[in-house]
């Protein structure tokens, strides 16, 4: 067995307010799949070799892996190691930093509970000032996208609107503390979608519409369905190559 040194790091990431470790080393990997570097059905680097190759501790390898496999990009496969299962569009990283579609993937997490409760919510206790709003949030959703660019604006007003109606402006406060990833995130979803096919920027719309006709039909356990399967699919949209998702 070799016991010789490893040798200085082949990438060094900097620890920083802005990213985590965990996030860079995300993005690092992802990078490579993305550029076709490290092909589908490629086996990785052990985890003893990642952490040798960008000076990190195992930890932070195994929490960026775990990101990768619940991302739907990488497969552990026991005794075998960790394989690359499925590579994202190209023009992925052409619209944000690799370490910061970590940071955007992670948001989900906290969408996913948040705002599928507040549209059940919603649901429930909808006043008929919630349902305009929700309707002029939609028609400008509609307009712009018939006009070709959907804003990131116009798709936060959607959300914000469904969190107010739930009647608890707790859930608006944390749609605000997390605006600024919420932000990011959607833009670049959105940019996907507009790079991608006319079906898949109708298919945003359509979850919208799934979710407000929940809400104004009372249908609590239909509009946590719907705003689940939207969130989802914006998770889908931003790793997959299919143009149409």
């Amino acid at each position: 067995m070799d016991h010789s040194p490893a040798g200085p790091p082949e990438f060094v990431l900097q620890p920083g307010r802005r990213q985590r470790l965990g996030d860079q080393l995300y993005g690092q990997i992802l990078e490579q799949i993305v550029s076709g570097r490290l092909r589908e059905g490629e086996r990785l680097p052990s985890e003893l070799r990642i952490c040798e190759m960008f000076g990190v501790s195992r930890p932070v390898v195994r929490a960026a892996l775990s990101r990768l496999r619940a991302d739907g990009l990488v497969q552990a496969r026991q005794g075998a190691g960790t394989f690359v299962l499925h590579r994202p569009a190209d023009r992925l990283t052409r619209f944000a930093e690799p370490g910061q579609i970590a940071q955007f993937l992670r948001c989900v997490e906290v969408r996913l509970p948040l705002e599928a409760a507040a549209a059940r919510l919603a649901a429930e206790r909808r006043q008929e000032a919630d349902l305009v709003r929700i309707e002029a949030a939609q028609a400008v959703c509609r307009r712009e996208l018939d006009e070709g660019s959907l804003r990131v604006e116009a798709d936060l007003a959607f959300h914000a609107a469904v969190a107010s109606a739930s009647g608890n402006e707790m859930f608006t406060d944390m749609l605000h503390h997390i605006q600024g990833v919420l932000s990011g995130f959607m833009r670049l979803s959105l940019n996907l979608t507009r790079t991608g096919s006319t079906a898949r920027a109708q298919a945003v719309l359509q979850e919208h519409a799934h979710i407000q006709y929940a809400i104004v039909s009372g249908d609590a356990e239909g509009a946590e369905t719907a705003m689940r399967f939207h969130i989802g699919q914006a998770r889908r949209r931003m790793t997959d190559r299919n143009r149409d998702l």
